[in-house]
């Protein structure tokens, strides 16, 4: 392609990104969206670039953004697959590979995990033949109570998989201490929380292994896409094995492999049970100019956090904000809010006036998972009522956070929720 033709190419996207972009906000009438994916026109020329090469799924693309991640977070080895979701299955099917011998997690064997969470954190724990034993969160952060971890322990649990939700770090030293306690596997699940840091270092790196995803609405997007971390190598091999149907083809030793199967073709020479969660080359294009982005995309997310909890903060006695820790950077996937149970109004209210006023909502991930019809679906214990879990589900909410959020819709959204408080306690 000429320099010459690439210029037009660039300016054509730039003025239909911009054209997409630039509509004036209208209070009340303008949508302020829950997400706005960050990529910008070089992700879009290097996918084109991918396209045009032919070259498109998983090569030299991926491998660099699985590098550029590792040194973002300062970890050993990434494995980038097609969505965070399958960073979860992948990441329990390594740790119930029978090659791990004794520490192998085992069908019916307990995996201690949050009951607040995202489906795709609990489905992978059963897909394995596990059980996933649920243990409540705390109000003020929506994360695993650790205090209720270690009486939940038995000796059928075999791994802890912690949650950073919504990019609110868990009190992860702590829980580090039980895992290696009891000799547990302790698995992140990072997938919302790029760039937040527990004591200033990177969640995703505290564990045994761990999980990202890129899905269009978190803080980087390669459109669909997530990453296994780890700093074990024989869990990355594993990894890489299992990640394209269980071939060797990527291993160290797959030279000894081959020699030893001398009558199969090495090039389709398979070892372990697999998957196809390759990613594509597009999504390593977009992967290594958005990890450029990533920084700033997070403290973007912070100032918006700090404006709303300033302004907000008069209506305690009504609205439970984030909690502030000065040990944590959360990186605020969305914005947070719990309504405190009062006798003027309720959560469900405050959401549909909310959305009246086309300002965008969601819950809480999934809210309490065991309160979701699919847990009938499969087996689960826990060992404690799950009292902060429902109270989340009945009175949680999150408002959009991201790059897009103008000082105009912060202030809306502010003005938004005073005017609904105020309707509803005027005569009070």
């Amino acid at each position: 392609m000429t320099i010459k033709k690439e210029f037009k190419i660039r300016n054509f996207i730039e003025k239909k990104l911009k054209s997409n972009e630039n509509k004036k906000f209208k209070k009340g009438q303008s949508s302020i969206p829950l997400a706005v994916p960050p990529y910008d026109t070089d992700e879009i020329l290097e996918a084109l670039d991918s396209l045009l090469s032919k070259q498109t799924t998983m090569g030299t693309k991926v491998k660099k953004f699985e590098k550029k991640f590792s040194e973002y977070i300062k970890n050993k080895y990434s494995l980038m697959v097609n969505s965070g979701s399958s960073a979860n299955l992948l990441s329990l099917s390594i740790l119930s590979n029978p090659l791990l011998g004794k520490k192998q997690i085992k069908p019916n064997d307990e995996i201690i995990t949050p009951a607040v969470t995202w489906a795709t954190t609990v489905y992978p724990i059963v897909n394995i033949g596990a059980i996933p034993k649920f243990v409540d969160v705390r109000l003020n952060d929506f994360n695993i109570d650790e205090t209720k971890i270690e009486n939940s322990i038995t000796k059928k649990t075999k791994a802890i998989m912690i949650v950073h939700l919504l990019g609110n770090p868990c009190n992860i030293d702590k829980i580090k201490k039980i895992a290696k306690k009891y000799n547990l596997w302790l698995i992140e699940d990072s997938c919302e929380a790029h760039g937040a840091k527990f004591k200033n270092k990177h969640v995703g790196t505290f564990g045994d292994i761990s999980t990202f995803s890129f899905f269009a609405s978190h803080h980087i997007t390669t459109m669909e896409g997530g990453m296994v971390c780890t700093n074990n190598k024989l869990l990355y091999d594993l990894g890489k094995s299992m990640r394209t149907f269980g071939w060797a083809r990527e291993l160290p030793n797959k030279n000894k492999i081959e020699t030893e199967n001398p009558n199969i073709d090495p090039r389709f020479l398979f070892v372990n049970m697999g998957f196809n969660f390759r990613p594509t080359e597009l999504q390593g294009a977009f992967g290594i100019h958005q990890i450029k982005r990533l920084e700033n995309l997070v403290k973007i997310r912070i100032k918006n956090a700090q404006y709303w909890n300033k302004k907000l903060e008069p209506l305690e006695k009504y609205l439970l904000l984030p909690a502030k820790n000065h040990q944590k950077r959360n990186s605020f996937l969305f914005y947070p809010i719990t309504v405190v149970e009062n006798q003027y109004f309720s959560k469900t209210e405050l959401v549909a006036y909310l959305e009246k006023n086309h300002i965008e909502t969601r819950p809480i991930m999934t809210g309490n998972m065991v309160e979701q019809p699919v847990s009938k679906n499969f087996t689960y214990k826990n060992n404690h009522k799950l009292k902060n879990s429902h109270y989340i589900t009945k009175n949680s909410f999150a408002i959009g956070n991201h790059h897009k959020m103008t000082e105009e819709m912060k202030k809306f959204i502010v003005d938004t929720i005073y005017d609904f408080i105020s309707l509803k306690t005027k005569n009070s």
